[in-house]
């Protein structure tokens, strides 16, 4: 059966079909072997043994990789949208490193080499678009950036105030190890986040009673921005109700069931069906079985 270009497109960038799931699946072990050589080359001895096996893995992923960012491209009849966007942004980043390698063959550029090879790692970014709660994750955050916003101010005048009245109360005292504001304001941010190195302690009665408030307000300001966010999530997930149906022209993702047009480009949805099947093409093909 010959694929046309839509169902290439389909196959490609929609994950309701089991071409779709396959795709999606293969192209995940993929981009997960492909870090996992990276990181290994990264091992001396591994480098010195396998070096040469594991930079021909790496060239095979890379020609993989780059098949695949063409044929995203060509499918899409809006190209400079996914080019554009983050998602294409990304692809295309992760496929510059091991061709610009190629221009610094030489030892003196070496460390050059070295940067290009770890930014290629970043290739794990592209996982991302195959986990369907990262949009639902996203829009939480955005939600909720105003009052993440306020809080880390919050947050930032309680570890201001708090450290300086350590390097008040414990500034004076012999080998004190609080020996400035920004001194104190560190250790007032490693116990307000209950990490606790160690570095600096408190000697005097009262620093260890103001040490001891700062812990246990820890555990509160920890669990503020996670009410937060989940509250947005929750709110996020009632709102989208959205399906897997991507646009042909941009890629956008996200729609609601509902939705005939694209509500980023204005695109029909399901170009060349009636107006019944693209209000709900599950109960247009439910009705016409």
């Amino acid at each position: 059966m010959k694929l046309t270009r839509d169902d290439i497109r389909i196959i490609i960038f929609e994950a309701d079909t089991p071409a779709g799931k396959a795709f999606d699946v293969g192209l995940i072990i993929a981009i997960l072997l492909s870090v996992l050589a990276i990181m290994l080359d990264s091992v001396p001895s591994i480098h010195e043994r396998y070096g040469y096996p594991l930079l021909v893995v790496e060239w095979v992923f890379t020609i993989l990789f780059t098949i695949e960012y063409a044929v995203r491209v060509w499918c899409i009849n809006t190209k400079w949208l996914y080019i554009r966007s983050f998602y294409g942004i990304v692809d295309l980043i992760c496929l510059i490193p091991s061709y610009l390698s190629l221009l610094f063959p030489g030892a003196q550029y070496f460390l050059v080499v070295r940067v290009l090879r770890v930014l290629r790692v970043f290739r794990v970014l592209r996982l991302v678009r195959y986990v369907g709660e990262a949009e639902l994750l996203r829009d939480a955050m955005v939600a909720s950036r105003r009052k993440i916003t306020v809080f880390l101010f919050t947050v930032l005048a309680m570890v201001v105030i708090f450290g300086s009245l350590m390097y008040l109360v414990e500034g004076t005292q012999p080998d004190s190890q609080f020996t400035s504001i920004p001194q104190s304001i560190w250790w007032a941010v490693v116990t307000l986040t209950t990490v606790g190195y160690g570095d600096i302690i408190p000697q005097t009665g009262f620093g260890r009673a103001t040490a001891s408030l700062v812990m246990i307000m820890g555990y509160g300001i920890i669990a503020v921005p996670t009410g937060i966010v989940t509250l947005e999530i929750n709110e996020a997930a009632s709102r989208r109700r959205a399906n897997t149906r991507t646009c042909p022209e941009c890629s956008a993702e996200g729609h609601r069931r509902e939705a005939s047009f694209c509500f980023r480009c204005g695109n029909h949805l399901y170009p060349g069906k009636s107006d019944d099947a693209q209000d709900d093409p599950a109960d247009s093909a439910k009705a016409s079985g």
